[in-house]
């Protein structure tokens, strides 16, 4: 490895963690909080998405992996049934694969408007996850009758749904304004 190929590699490990970081703290700043975990965070994904899109896929993995061991950290919620593959279910589907899909923003780096495109895929691949696991583990807080898919879809989409929202129109704005932030040169104005 030469020098210059050591720092960019520096400089992508710097980046990619600063962008965690910001995810992380932006995740605190919540709309509304679901009682069985869930909640609206209205700009937290962006910077995540921000780390496939200017580094690529494997950077983007990497970012939501770790992003994914925060989330544990800051609130976990144990499955309601206690058992080992519960638990092994909800670390799996709730944190380590929602969150590490939010990686394959990297399929659209140096597109244009890469992050209009990336926010709809990760984030439903996201909400898929969660929508999965309301199926399989959280289906005992479904009301009475009520078709477990259907409180999964109801529960999950409720804020997955805006979070999508926020982020598609914070995405569009920013490829448009803030090119740059994407590794993209900026367009000339027309005149």
């Amino acid at each position: 490895m030469n020098k210059t190929e050591s720092q960019k590699n520096i400089r992508e490990l710097v980046e990619s963690a600063l962008l965690v970081a910001v995810g992380f703290v932006l995740s605190y700043i919540t709309l509304f909080k679901l009682p069985q975990g869930g909640s609206v965070t209205p700009l937290s994904m962006i910077p995540l998405l921000m780390i496939g899109l200017r580094h690529g896929l494997k950077w983007g993995l990497g970012g939501g992996l770790i992003y994914a061991f925060l989330q544990m950290l800051q609130q976990f919620w144990p499955p309601p049934s206690g058992t080992l593959v519960a638990y092994i279910s909800v670390v799996m589907l709730d944190y380590i694969f929602a969150f590490t899909l939010l990686g394959l923003s990297g399929i659209f780096r140096g597109r244009r408007y890469g992050m209009v495109y990336a926010v709809p895929l990760c984030l439903f691949l996201r909400f898929l996850c969660h929508f999965i696991s309301g199926i399989v583990i959280w289906g005992t807080y479904a009301p009475e009758g009520a078709p477990v898919w259907l409180y999964s879809l109801t529960y999950n989409g409720s804020y997955m749904g805006l979070e999508i929202i926020f982020s598609i129109i914070v995405g569009a704005v920013l490829c448009k304004t803030a090119p740059i932030l994407f590794n993209m040169k900026p367009q000339p104005h027309k005149t």
